[in-house]
């Protein structure tokens, strides 16, 4: 065949074009004859010639001018077999639009005609017209809820508003999948008993647990973006009783961008059943402290160095700083910013904490403003194991950086800290805790006048170290303070991505004990109310994050077994596998020697320092910094020695 018949073949779509076109010549023309017709009791004898006659002679013209008026209108250019409402009005709208015409021409051409001759004869090409656009959808709707009915999945709809019937559509456009929706859940008592797209609004959320047996649901899918937090709650805590797979859209800007899609759907999370609403901190104080200043972040490349580094891109700082000791995590996080924030002034370094020369490199030639320090071990059991890297990193490494920090200039450096370092069980509780007191510190001896008589720390050959004759120490104005909270959802080594892996295998999904509880937060909710809790700092303060009710880890692993569609410990068993070394059955705030004070912000308090003998601390933290890179055996018996709150487990103890 050559290039130019290959141009000529037409299309499948046009030969269908071509053959609905002949079908609407006769269509039109039978729906006016038919209207005729019936005037006269459907006896074509009984038609009087001087209906007939115009009949015939304007019947043809009008049918070709109907014609042309469909193609430049394109009504022979879309894909019927996706037919929806849209398409119902043009179809309407075109007809109506020519049968005017119609009335108008016949009657000024020919005289007036019956009144029912019109009307029928819109009405039936209106119908004519439809049904071969609209016939086949419906018939493939059949065909596809006959299939679903022998293997699909049985879905119900939760929500009968524009984000629900969207959903609908879709599900019910779907050739590749056989699911189909039995039934809808609506609230709204004007909707019940009621058909939308002929699947049958049944009631409100009480009707869920009936519906659910009887309509011998798989699947809910709960389609309310505009639902409030504890709505949404109410709902899905119902849901989750069944043993149905759970999904839900996840929020209006679907719905605004016209994302409403069963792909849009999203599994449902156990941070939608946390019991409380979403934290939204307003940020105004934030921005015009971040904003066209240079900001470094410690541990970027982390769960919770990595959202603040977000967070701050976000709001237009001067530079933006990374360091990270891990290259994987530090490039995954630069590459995220540069294509988010193409105009970020960004630098992402590799450094150590723990190096002092590689620290007072990067501050001298960086000078940053604000630091946020996130690098540190926090993985509790493996700390227990390395309790010497838990004070190398963690304490003797926020020392180092939280000097070069008050010698460089910076105006404001916040700790990352945590509700482990109360009353702390473990070494790594204690390690963060030992980063409190050394916040304190620092913060006592320059409000006294007396930063030259922090000691500089080094674990190695230095040229030079600044000393009081040197460099001025009264210029020194940093503010250092901490933000303690809990644990975050979805961080790294968090149980929700353990407990997700664990039933994906099919189980057990293990529990360490059935009593224990932890207070949770997302990971952008404690990042904003951490640079919030910044903008207060005066100095010293340790920050309090208000993490709502604690919640059982046992139930968390119950409630994420039973969205993703499984029973506990019928299909997927949960083992209890004992507390580990150093954990504890809950955690705590604040220590009870601490008080609470309000700020501006009803979810951010400030807990009363605990008194201490900073030079007799700071003096301890040499001893501790070279016990701790002797590898010492008995580095928890110093650690106790200096945390007077740290009770070590016995038998962590004895293994040394």
């Amino acid at each position: 065949m050559s290039r130019k018949e290959t141009r000529r073949k037409l299309e499948h779509w046009q030969i269908i074009s071509i053959f609905l076109a002949i079908y609407d010549f006769l269509a039109m023309g039978a729906a006016y004859f038919l209207a005729l017709w019936l005037r006269f009791d459907g006896v074509f004898s009984e038609i009087p010639p001087e209906f007939l006659n115009p009949y015939l002679s304007f019947i043809l013209p009008y049918c070709c001018g109907a014609l042309v008026c469909f193609y430049f209108l394109r009504m022979y250019n879309s894909m019927w077999r996706f037919s929806g409402s849209a398409d119902f009005v043009r179809v309407f709208g075109v007809s109506f639009v020519v049968s005017l015409l119609h009335a108008a021409l016949i009657t000024v051409c020919f005289g007036r005609m019956p009144l029912s001759y019109y009307v029928l004869g819109a009405g039936f090409q209106f119908v004519f017209l439809a049904i071969p656009r609209f016939g086949f959808r419906f018939v493939q709707l059949l065909r596809s809820r006959a299939e679903a009915a022998g293997g699909g999945k049985r879905i119900m709809l939760i929500g009968a508003g524009s984000a629900g019937q969207l959903i609908l559509r879709d599900i019910n456009q779907a050739r590749e999948i056989h699911d189909t929706v039995v039934c809808i859940i609506d609230d709204n008592p004007n909707k019940w008993q009621r058909y939308l797209d002929g699947v049958p609004i049944i009631g409100g959320r009480e009707e869920i647990f009936r519906a659910v047996k009887e309509y011998e649901v798989d699947q809910i899918f709960l389609a309310i973006p505009s639902a409030t937090a504890q709505q949404k709650r109410d709902i899905l805590a119902i849901c989750n009783e069944t043993d149905c797979e759970v999904k839900q859209l996840p929020g209006m800007y679907q719905l605004m961008n016209g994302d409403v899609t069963v792909s849009a759907m999203k599994d449902v999370s156990v941070e939608d059943l946390l019991g409380r609403e979403p934290v939204k901190a307003d940020l105004k104080e934030v921005f015009d402290q971040i904003n066209g200043r240079v900001v470094m972040v410690t541990g970027g490349g982390g769960s919770i160095g990595s959202e603040l580094c977000r967070q701050i891109a976000a709001h237009r700082p001067k530079q933006l700083i990374i360091v990270d000791i891990y290259e994987n995590n530090a490039y995954q996080i630069q590459l995220e910013l540069k294509e988010a924030y193409p105009d970020l002034n960004l630098e992402t370094l590799i450094a150590s904490v723990r190096d002092s020369r590689r620290m007072f490199q990067l501050f001298e030639k960086y000078r940053p403003e604000i630091v946020y320090h996130a690098a540190a071990h926090k993985h509790v059991p493996l700390m227990e194991d390395s309790p010497c890297e838990s004070i190398k990193n963690n304490a003797i490494g926020t020392y180092k950086t939280a000097y070069a920090a008050m010698v460089h200039g910076c105006r404001r450096f916040v700790l990352i800290s945590t509700d482990k370092a109360v009353n702390p069980t473990n070494v790594m509780g204690a390690s963060k805790r030992l980063c409190e007191m050394v916040i304190q510190a620092f913060d006592a001896k320059i409000k006294a006048g007396k930063a030259g008589e922090i000691p500089q720390l080094f674990t190695h050959e230095v040229s030079r170290a600044l000393e009081a004759n040197r460099f001025d120490f009264s210029k020194v104005h940093t503010e250092f303070v901490a933000v303690r909270f809990g644990n975050v959802l979805g961080s790294n080594g968090s149980v929700i991505p353990i407990f997700r892996r664990q039933i994906e295998h099919g189980g057990p999904v293990t529990v360490t004990h059935p009593d224990i509880i932890r207070y949770f937060m997302t990971i952008p909710e404690a990042v904003s109310l951490v640079m919030l809790a910044g903008t207060y700092a005066r100095g010293g303060e340790i920050f309090v994050l208000d993490m709502g009710s604690p919640v059982k880890i046992d139930t968390l692993a119950r409630n994420l077994i039973r969205l993703s569609g499984f029973k506990p410990d019928v299909d997927i068993r949960i083992e209890y596998t004992g507390l580990r070394p150093g954990e504890k059955l809950y955690e705590e705030k604040l220590m009870a020697e601490e008080g609470l004070q309000k700020t501006e912000n009803d979810l951010i308090h400030i807990g009363n320092p605990i008194r201490f003998d900073e030079d007799a601390f700071l003096e301890n933290l040499k001893g501790l910094m070279k016990a701790a890179y002797a590898n010492r055996a008995d580095i928890r018996d110093l650690i106790m020695a200096m945390v007077e709150t740290y009770h070590a487990d016995p038998s962590t103890l004895q293994r040394g």
